[in-house]
């Protein structure tokens, strides 16, 4: 698994994509279809935002994207590669090499430096001390921080913490940033400058899949996916920050569309 998620694969223009996935929970008697039947392709490049109201789906898709969890049914192919029914031990493996997490309230560790916080994955990773720094220090000033390595996260604003936290997600260089509410614990100017900074990542060629429930915020993305009950109900792209009015939305080639019966159409 590790030597094929390693190479990107030509013909799959793609990042992530999900064929007719399903994730039931059982409660005592009752079947709750969190995701049912959910078929979408979020294309390489793409900056995506994933709206929707409480019990929507949109979690259980941040849980699946991020996984965390394995679809009841269904493929997911990240990379071009299934991994919808690797174990837990697996999964995790692909979570520290191929994805980067952004979280609302940071998860940055206390106790470790700005430079140490961003080198924690490559640590894990087994990169050597002075490697795994060198990359720490390059990120750090990709995301306006390099004067702020050796400080802890109790010294830094909201904001700039959040920039520490999207440097740790990008050390690993992963297949897509996936970010879970990435402004929700910051004041509108930082939400502002966040927001920025990851469509200035996009521009550079990172993908980006983002929930939220600000408009405001999803505004920014090219994309933007919305949920209700399980399933896709309306895929809306705009062209004019995409680059391009036939961008690829969910498998629904054009400015963007409703999903026939709540779900996006077959590629192409």
């Amino acid at each position: 698994m590790d030597k094929a998620m390693a190479q990107r694969q030509p013909d799959d223009q793609y990042a992530v994509r999900f064929e007719d996935i399903r994730k039931i929970y059982r409660m005592g008697g009752n079947e709750v279809r969190a995701l049912d039947g959910v078929t979408a392709a979020f294309e390489r490049g793409g900056f995506w935002a994933i709206m929707g109201p409480s019990g929507s789906g949109k979690s259980t898709m941040l849980n699946l994207l991020g996984c965390l969890d394995r679809p009841t049914s269904g493929k997911y192919f990240l990379n071009g590669q299934d991994i919808s029914t690797l174990n837990d031990d697996d999964l995790s493996d692909i979570r520290l090499k191929y994805l980067g997490f952004i979280f609302q309230s940071f998860n940055l560790i206390p106790q470790l430096t700005v430079e140490e916080n961003i080198a924690l994955p490559l640590y894990y990773l087994g990169w050597p001390t002075a490697a795994r720094l060198k990359r720490a220090r390059e990120l750090g000033e990709l995301v306006g921080l390099s004067e702020r390595l050796g400080h802890r996260p109790s010294e830094l604003s909201g904001g700039q913490q959040q920039r520490v936290a999207i440097a740790r997600a990008l050390s690993n260089d992963p297949v897509f940033l996936l970010a879970d509410e990435p402004t929700g614990n910051l004041d509108s100017r930082n939400s502002i400058e966040i927001i920025e900074l990851l469509r200035s990542l996009n521009r550079d060629g990172k993908t980006i899949i983002m929930v939220t429930h600000e408009p405001d915020i999803a505004a920014h993305a090219q994309s933007r996916l919305v949920m209700r009950d399980g399933r896709i109900h309306d895929i809306v792209t705009d062209a004019r920050l995409s680059g391009s009015s036939d961008y690829v939305t969910g498998g629904i080639k054009g400015k963007g569309s409703l999903a026939p019966q709540g779900q996006a159409t077959q590629e192409g």
